[in-house]
């Protein structure tokens, strides 16, 4: 017995020592946290700038984080003063969380060390900056610690937010494992500031760039009441040599209150803007030669009392998908698809519902292949915020949506995601770590499948001004292709090469459907035409006073994506012009006009109705494969067929007269097939007017 109560004295002795060292220990670390009283500060000049400068920080940060970048410049100085305040260290965490993850993060860290108390949601927002930081185990870990101090009543508000904040970190956790294979870069200072600059829209070559931002500058110098940032202007960057020219394109495109960049045109003709009126309207606006015009307000079946906040023009000009909260939706904010009808007006949405969650859907981009959806979720597989996602159109539905994966993803808000036609370029909007500020611009590169070089930049990417980051995944990457040929140039008078200002139809010549109709641009000619693959396509470029041009492009399924300039020279519609009529088509061998041939056609009999005075010769011509007398039989039988086809619609027989040249007037080598192939034609010559 004596042994045993020795051993218990030895026991209580133990844990006296034991809870004596715990308590003093937990004495020391609160005594770490130092509370701005006068009787810790024997510099009261000091202290009480100090508790000036909390007090003004304060004013801005309870008014939103819109505000925190201001918030965070007083409440540095006291920090400064006083670096182990807990409270304070969470505050200028909180304020770091929308300029720089790293810092908020280690501000966050200081303040769990020197109070986890200071603040009931601490160990929330230590989750978040765990999370957003891409250290999804430390994340899961701070969640479910916020998660333990919660009420019943406490969790059962938060459960569905606070459970998906750790399903996002799982996904996280797989998609870093597999990345995609990529650079992601920084534009630099040239584009991007210390405010949020976002929704990057470029033409189809990337020779201009329109996009959103929020700084001091904004027409107007205002501030949004509502979340303490300044209204949105939409701005323009130019390439300019390696880098871009930024100019802010003032009134009536921007106002004093929000405007913000949308979509753009596939010609680059037509922007799409939003205006923060009536909760949040689309509009559109013409460029008219280098100036844009006042932007229009959208049709009611687009527009509504709800908030209308993202649009994508498909490349057929007639098809738009646009994102809304309208009453009818799946979860907040939906995409929608509309078609512009043959009175140019635009149809009832439809919801695309199986593209839609109980979450947000948001900044929708369609690629001008016609058939490739990019846009972003806070549902689906996300790991953190807004995810890129994409889906193709195939079989009459659309795909389940992909996560384009992380690096292109993070954890915090990754959006507006525009690709270029190659689809070698992409330009999104992100607020990664290492950005300038708010909100960043950043260029997605897919690299082609070669060795990169570590110690030179790649000649893909040269151009680019100020890269901040860069991320490079693997030695040998794959180059993402779309199926499209660009076809671009300028439409110019034959005679004074002066840019004219003309109307591009493109047809699909094997069904005879009107696709799409483009304008050039009245003050540089210039034009820009996107061809989806796996088409037959006429294109007529008409202008008051000129004979119409026509071009052919038939573009099989397989064809690899390619960029074709091509400058368009009009001819007034004078005695001697003649024009080829590259979309009229014979059966092989024979002057049987084939069903392709039915568009042009008709344009041609247009033209002579037009002009009811006009008198025309109607040529054939061949390459010089057989001999000369077969051939301009041939020529002249398929230059025929076309006379009487323009008879049959109503056209004079004395107004036209028909020949068959053979081979004898080439105009280009016959030694090549492409040579022959352009040889073989048919023109149109005003005799008359």
């Amino acid at each position: 017995m004596l042994k045993g109560e020795k051993i218990m004295k030895i026991f209580k002795y133990t844990a006296v020592i034991c809870l004596t060292f715990i308590l003093t220990s937990m004495m020391a670390l609160q005594a770490q946290n130092v509370e701005f009283d006068k009787k810790n500060f024997s510099d009261k000049k000091g202290l009480k700038q100090a508790l000036s400068n909390i007090k003004e920080g304060d004013g801005y940060f309870e008014r939103g984080k819109g505000m925190y970048v201001d918030a965070l410049n007083f409440y540095l100085k006291a920090n400064e003063f006083n670096p182990k305040n807990a409270l304070l260290n969470y505050k200028v965490g909180m304020c770091y969380s929308v300029l720089d993850k790293e810092k908020s993060l280690n501000y966050l860290k200081i303040a769990e060390d020197l109070n986890p108390h200071c603040a009931p949601d601490l160990y929330f927002q230590l989750g978040k900056a765990y999370h957003q930081n891409h250290q999804f185990e430390m994340a899961i870990e701070k969640y479910k610690a916020y998660k333990n101090k919660l009420t019943p009543k406490e969790y059962n508000s938060v459960a569905p937010s606070l459970n998906k904040k750790i399903s996002e970190c799982e996904v996280g956790i797989e998609l870093v494992k597999k990345p995609a294979k990529v650079f992601i870069d920084n534009l630099g200072t040239s584009i991007n500031t210390m405010y949020p600059e976002y929704c990057p829209i470029i033409n189809a070559d990337e020779s201009m760039m329109i996009f959103t931002s929020r700084r001091e500058s904004t027409t107007g110098g205002k501030r949004d009441p509502q979340d303490g940032k300044f209204y949105e202007d939409i701005l323009i960057a130019d390439r300019a040599g390696e880098g871009w020219k930024v100019t802010n394109p003032g009134k009536p495109l921007n106002s004093d209150l929000h405007d913000a960049t949308v979509g753009l045109s596939p010609d680059g003709q037509t922007l799409y803007v939003y205006k923060g009126e009536n909760g949040g309207d689309l509009y559109e606006c013409k460029l008219k030669g280098t100036e844009w015009g006042k932007p229009d307000r959208m049709s009611k079946s687009i527009n509504t009392k709800f908030h209308e906040s993202s649009a994508s023009l498909g490349p057929d000009g007639r098809t738009l998908y646009f994102v809304s909260d309208r009453e009818d939706g799946v979860g907040g904010r939906d995409i929608y698809i509309t078609y512009l009808d043959d009175k140019g007006k635009w149809g009832e949405p439809i919801n695309l519902k199986e593209l839609n969650t109980i979450y947000d859907e948001e900044a929708v981009f369609i690629h001008p292949d016609g058939r490739t959806l990019y846009f972003s979720s806070k549902g689906h597989k996300t790991m953190g915020g807004f995810d890129i996602f994409k889906s193709v159109y195939e079989n009459g539905k659309w795909s389940e949506p992909e996560n384009l994966g992380y690096p292109i993803n993070t954890a915090d808000d990754d959006v507006f995601f525009s690709i270029s036609a190659s689809g070698q370029h992409a330009y999104m909007s992100s607020a990664r770590a290492g950005g300038v500020g708010e909100q960043d611009i950043f260029l997605v590169t897919f690299l082609l499948e070669k060795p990169l070089s570590t110690n030179s930049e790649d000649n893909l990417i040269a151009w680019r001004t100020e890269p901040v980051s860069e991320t490079v995944i693997e030695n040998t990457v794959d180059v993402m292709t779309a199926s499209l040929t660009l076809l671009k140039g300028r439409v110019l008078d034959e005679s004074t090469k002066e840019p004219v200002e003309a109307q591009i139809i493109l047809t699909d010549n094997t069904t005879g459907e009107q696709l799409a109709t483009f304008t050039s641009n009245s003050a540089t000619g210039k034009y820009l035409v996107s061809l989806p693959s796996g088409k037959n396509y006429g294109i007529a470029v008409n202008a008051d006073g000129y004979l119409f041009h026509s071009e052919n492009f038939d573009i099989p399924n397989a064809a690899a994506y390619q960029e074709i300039e091509k400058d368009i020279y009009l001819k007034k519609v004078e005695v001697g012009k003649e024009i080829v009529l590259r979309n009229i088509f014979f059966d092989f061998n024979k002057a049987t006009l084939r069903p392709e041939s039915k568009s042009e056609l008709e344009r041609l009999a247009q033209l002579m109705k037009d002009n009811p005075t006009l008198e025309i010769e109607i040529s054939g011509h061949t390459d010089n494969i057989g001999s000369a007398a077969y051939n301009k039989t041939l020529s002249e039988q398929r230059a025929k067929s076309v006379v009487d086809y323009l008879i049959g619609v109503g056209i004079s027989s004395g107004r036209m007269t028909y020949v068959g040249y053979g081979f004898d007037k080439p105009i280009a080598s016959n030694a090549t097939d492409e040579g022959r192939q352009l040889n073989r034609r048919t023109e149109f010559k005003i005799t008359k007017k």
